[in-house]
């Protein structure tokens, strides 16, 4: 096992140290080029002669972390070129995020006190619910005859759009600073089909990584990461129609068992709830010292909010119509709302950047 300590730099100049890094260890890497095929990473780092500071980030947010170059490498310590680019890659990754994020310090917040910030969001959310407990409607059906419909809107759409408008400040930084261009749809689509596939998580043999297990090729973390993504894409789609329905349709909740909200959000509840717990547990049997450096209780306190949401959320489905729902309810909405203001500075943002870097990539090789 290697040292788990946390070694990444501190500091104003602490980027630029990471970057330095990253470019020793590229600059190695592609004169060897055993590893060429291994995943998007490879490709886009064999095509250059010398790495700019973009170019590294760029790398960095390909990189999956499936830690099979690291396994397969003739240079890892006690060599003296001592590689580790998994690590490299993903302290720089990291940083990136922390650096493009808006306002930067409630990134670094979350990942150095990641327990104290998801209980602070919580907390403010209870705050609200002891508002909504004041105001609680007269009348109403389901869910209504705790919090009024008027009230759920009201606290969610900022959470959801405050969030989302920061990401999308700190993905037009990284876009700006690629200076890739433009991006077409054919980008799009190609990054689309990688994201959707999770194809870099399948190895240059397909027959999937090594992240838990040196000694063997597995599919796990592919098929984890897929339950998870298709999971929260359901529960997603699941408010989306709901949504739909009931602006649209004048059709508002509760809905039967048979409606598409229930059946996306019921079968991606179970997906997620699944997928998180396998990815926790694939997490627990890795190689901490192959990953980024003093944030791994930042990205497991991020997969159990995300499992915490799910699994709340069947809860209170199971629970409808029974004394349970003014209880769960409050709980389910907490989780809820901690993920959505949490977006932009937790794990949740990679998805988002790592879309971008795909997309950036196929025009990359679209354009040679």
């Amino acid at each position: 096992m290697l040292d788990t300590t946390d070694s990444r730099p501190a500091g104003p100049h602490a980027l630029d140290l990471l970057i330095d890094e990253a470019r020793r260890q590229s600059e190695i890497c592609n004169a060897c080029r055993y590893c060429e095929g291994y995943c998007s990473v490879f490709p886009a780092l064999h095509r250059q002669r010398a790495f700019a500071d973009a170019d590294l980030t760029q790398l960095a947010n390909l990189c999956h972390n499936c830690r099979g170059c690291y396994y397969a490498c003739q240079y890892t310590a006690p060599h003296e070129f001592d590689l580790n680019l998994p690590q490299a890659l993903g302290n720089l990754r990291q940083a990136t995020w922390e650096h493009y994020a808006w306002p930067g310090a409630l990134g670094r917040a979350f990942h150095r006190a990641p327990s104290a910030v998801v209980a602070l969001t919580v907390g403010a959310f209870i705050a609200l619910m002891a508002i909504a407990a004041v105001l609680r409607p007269a009348s109403g059906e389901g869910f209504y005859a705790v919090m009024s419909h008027g009230l759920m809107v009201a606290i969610f759409a900022p959470a959801f759009l405050m969030p989302l408008g920061a990401l999308g400040v700190a993905l037009w930084r990284y876009w700006r600073d690629s200076g890739a261009g433009a991006l077409s749809w054919r980008d799009w689509m190609a990054a689309g089909r990688l994201a959707a596939t999770m194809r870099n998580l399948g190895g240059g043999h397909g027959d999937g990584c090594n992240f838990e297990d040196a000694d063997r090729f597995t599919p796990n973390r592919r098929w984890a990461h897929q339950l998870t993504m298709w999971g929260f894409m359901l529960c997603f789609a699941s408010t989306s129609t709901g949504t739909l329905m009931h602006y649209g349709l004048d059709w508002p909740a509760p809905y039967a068992w048979y409606t598409l909200p229930k059946l996306f959000g019921v079968t991606g509840g179970v997906m997620l709830c699944i997928g998180t717990a396998w990815l926790a547990r694939l997490k627990r049997q890795s190689d901490p010292a192959l990953g980024e450096q003093g944030v791994r209780g930042g990205q497991v306190a991020f997969i159990w909010l995300l499992f915490a949401v799910s699994a709340t959320g069947l809860a209170l489905y199971a629970a409808t119509g029974t004394a349970l729902v003014p209880v769960l309810l409050p709980v389910h909405l907490a989780t809820v709302f901690a993920l959505f203001v949490l977006t932009p500075y937790s794990k949740m943002a990679h998805g988002f950047f790592r879309m971008l870097a795909l997309a950036i990539e196929a025009r990359q090789q679209r354009t040679g």
